[in-house]
């Protein structure tokens, strides 16, 4: 080793001597020693790769082996004047030119004129010309024909670190290698061979840090190690890297994503302070953030054999449970959010303030989930809480209390969720109870009826919504759509056609999750606007119970404002939602509504109505559809006419007005007055039915209409002749 002024560094000391000490590129070096061994070098060749990975030392190697006279199966002796002098570069016989620098036309010519000339005390004449994507079009043009044809005893060998600048031509006429990027632990092991040689103690994390920061570049590893032999006084720590590159070490990094996941921004900021006294650099230390949030979705996708380019791999188990509670939507989302910070950092010159907000808005950035996933139907994660009991509201909504304040961060937001949508079916005040369902709904049948319809269910029956027993509710008086008064009531005569679908779970990616009890439910403090109205409840604890036939109206009023526009449009000709069973629905529709039968017996359709269900009441159901026997009134004869014929019709129509005016003035008078008075109702669906005609229903199906109203085609005006001969 030499000191003061004629120091020479570690990369120009330790670089490779012989193919073999090429660290990383063992498919070049057998390739080049097989060719020299059997005699087949090319004339030309091109090597490519990132810088410091050994293209020029190899092609310096290349040189000795093809000129040293002492060379043993193509391994040079490094011991002759040759091998010295082309390892020191000033050889006569092996030309180094950079490209950068002699990039002209000019230079090439001079190239081109001393090719001829045979070498002095070599075999052969090597041209190394370093960065040749940097030589001018023309220059290349002006090699083309020396490169395809040169002298026996020339060699090319051009070297690049951008091949794509490179035109095809000459490409074509070389023999290409690839460098590849060296791996971190063959860093590791050629800088602790430095480490020793140099007499230097270097601790293991400390290796490891300079290798990461290398990135793949053995030259750019040992200028570091050079510059942090010169900072040590003989002992090297991993503390003595962080400080001199201004870096965050693994334990801090680790410390300001735990405060991130947790969403604890002043924690967050209070570490980025501490850090930026002890000399961490805001630029290095966005850059370790990067390069953990790629660590956290490499350990999240499993890459258990990828290395980490943050941090030691020891943390690997750490970074597994903080990307566990993270998510990767949201691992993703915080990489958007700070390469958009690095990118401002550039434009800015308050980098510190870029980091603080970018860390900040990480510490804010809730749990995503995808947005396919949500239109779907498929929901996040609900917190498991214990089947519903006859307990207290207050004792049970104490314990949901406790669980929503140690469950974690998305779990607490699923359960307020849950309380929220337990509004909707919150037991009523029991004053007032029978006299508000009373006034509310009609009812024709008894409590022995209801009574049956629950018996008949192979599950154990809900108790109702309130505390006191509740009018029961006919199917038939209790439809909610709004295209039932259209249709005549559903009766539950043999002659139906019940069409019942497979029950169908919802669309979810996770385990279902046990009901919630509605108590639990009902006890966030700060309940927002329930959708449907509720009468207030009473100061006293009463139990609650489940969905009852009463409460199905409101229920489908909700649906349809929450399962979006196309199964909405379906559910509105639907005649009635009836409760079959404590945990199943039943829609009732007429068989003669194709798109609704179409868009409701869906898998998907019902998973999305079953989904809603249960964000709205807080329970499993199962909807099922049942098709009942078409009810819709047929087409009549047409019987009456209009009142007021068309001034222009034809002799038929005047004969039928005379004949009309006739019998008009020979019925008694009062009579008259009574017609004019109260005119007979007209049945226009009779006239023209729009579930009988092809076009309409078509146009129907496309667009989800609903027929509204049918009108008398306006009258068209004829002539005469054309009118008798139609008669």
């Amino acid at each position: 080793m030499t000191t003061g002024s004629h120091y020479t560094v570690l990369a120009r000391r330790f670089r490779p001597q012989a193919f073999d000490d090429v660290v990383g590129q063992e498919h070049v070096s057998r390739a080049l020693r097989n060719a020299i061994r059997a005699g087949r070098v090319a004339h030309a060749y091109m090597f490519t790769g990132a810088r410091g990975v050994g293209k020029t030392s190899t092609a310096r190697i290349l040189a000795k082996a093809l000129n040293c006279p002492n060379v043993v199966d193509g391994v040079p002796c490094n011991q002759c004047e040759i091998c010295d002098g082309i390892s020191a570069g000033n050889d006569v016989d092996v030309l180094e030119i950079d490209g950068a620098s002699n990039r002209g036309i000019d230079d090439i010519r001079s190239l081109r004129a001393n090719v001829g000339v045979r070498s002095m005390r070599t075999q052969f004449k090597v041209y190394i010309i370093d960065e040749v994507h940097m030589l001018t079009k023309e220059a290349f043009n002006a090699l083309l024909k020396t490169l395809e044809e040169p002298p026996p005893n020339v060699k090319f060998v051009f070297c690049t670190t951008e091949p794509n600048k490179v035109p095809d031509t000459i490409l074509s006429r070389c023999q290409r290698f690839d460098f590849s990027s060296i791996n971190d632990r063959s860093i590791g092991d050629r800088l602790r061979e430095i480490a020793k040689a140099e007499g230097f103690e270097v601790a293991e994390d400390a290796l490891e840090l300079v290798a990461r920061r290398a990135r793949g570049s053995m030259r750019d590893s040992q200028s570091l190690f050079d510059q942090l032999l010169a900072f040590s006084d003989g002992t090297v720590s991993a503390d003595d890297v962080h400080r001199m590159l201004g870096t965050a070490g693994d334990e801090r990094l680790v410390e300001f994503f735990d405060a991130i996941i947790e969403h604890r921004p002043g924690e967050v900021l209070t570490n980025l302070d501490t850090a930026f006294g002890l000399g961490v650099q805001p630029g290095e230390l966005m850059d370790q953030c990067i390069g953990y949030v790629r660590d956290l979705m490499v350990t999240l996708s499993g890459g258990t054999e990828v290395p980490l380019c943050s941090v030691a791999n020891r943390h690997r188990d750490i970074l597994m449970r903080q990307g566990t509670r993270l998510g990767m939507h949201s691992v993703m989302a915080a990489f958007q959010i700070l390469s958009d910070a690095k990118n401002q950092m550039f434009r800015s010159t308050f980098a510190r303030t870029v980091l603080e907000m970018a860390m900040v808005q990480l510490s804010l950035l809730e749990n995503l989930t995808a947005i396919s996933d949500l239109l779907s139907g498929r929901l996040p994660t609900l917190p498991e809480l214990p089947a519903p009991s006859n307990i207290s509201t207050s004792s049970t909504a104490g314990a949901a209390s406790a669980q929503a304040l140690s469950a974690p961060v998305g779990e607490k937001k699923n359960t307020e969720s849950l309380t929220r949508a337990s509004s909707l079916i919150a037991p009523p005040d029991a004053s007032d109870n029978g006299d508000e369902e009373s006034s509310e709904f009609d009812s024709d049948e008894s409590d022995d009826d209801l009574h049956d319809l629950h018996a008949t269910s192979p599950v154990a029956t809900a108790p109702l919504l309130s505390a006191t027993p509740a009018t029961p509710v006919a199917s038939e008086a209790v439809s909610a759509s709004p295209v039932a008064s259209s249709a005549p009531p559903q009766s539950d005569s043999p002659a139906d056609i019940t069409a019942t679908t497979h029950a169908q779970p919802p669309v979810v990616t996770h385990a279902e999750p046990a009901p919630v009890p509605l108590a639990a439910a009902t006890a966030s403090t700060t309940p927002p606007a329930p959708a449907i109205e509720k009468p207030a409840p009473t100061a006293k604890n009463e139990p609650v119970s489940s969905l009852t036939q009463a409460d199905c109206p409101r229920l489908f009023q909700e649906l349809l404002k929450t399962v979006g526009l196309t199964i909405s449009a379906g559910l509105k000709m639907a005649s009635d939602l009836v409760l079959v069973a404590p945990n199943r629905l039943e829609i009732q529709l007429d068989s003669s509504y194709d798109f609704a039968k179409k868009v409701l017996d869906q898998p998907d359709s019902r998973g999305r109505i079953e989904a809603e269900i249960l964000k709205l009441i807080g329970e499993p159901f199962t909807v099922n559809l049942r098709l009942l026997a078409s009810t819709r009134p047929k087409p009549q004869p047409v019987v009456e006419k209009p009142a007021d014929p068309p001034a222009a019709a034809g002799a038929k129509s005047n004969n039928a007005s005379r004949g009309s005016s006739q019998a008009t003035e020979s019925t008694p008078k009062p009579a008259a007055r009574a017609v004019e008075a109260t005119p007979p109702q007209r049945n226009l669906l009779g006239e023209v039915d729009p579930s009988r005609d092809p076009f309409v229903r078509q146009v129907m199906e496309v667009f989800g209409a609903t027929v509204v109203k049918v009108t008398v085609a306006p009258a068209v005006k004829v002539a005469e002749t054309e009118a008798v001969a139609d008669h």
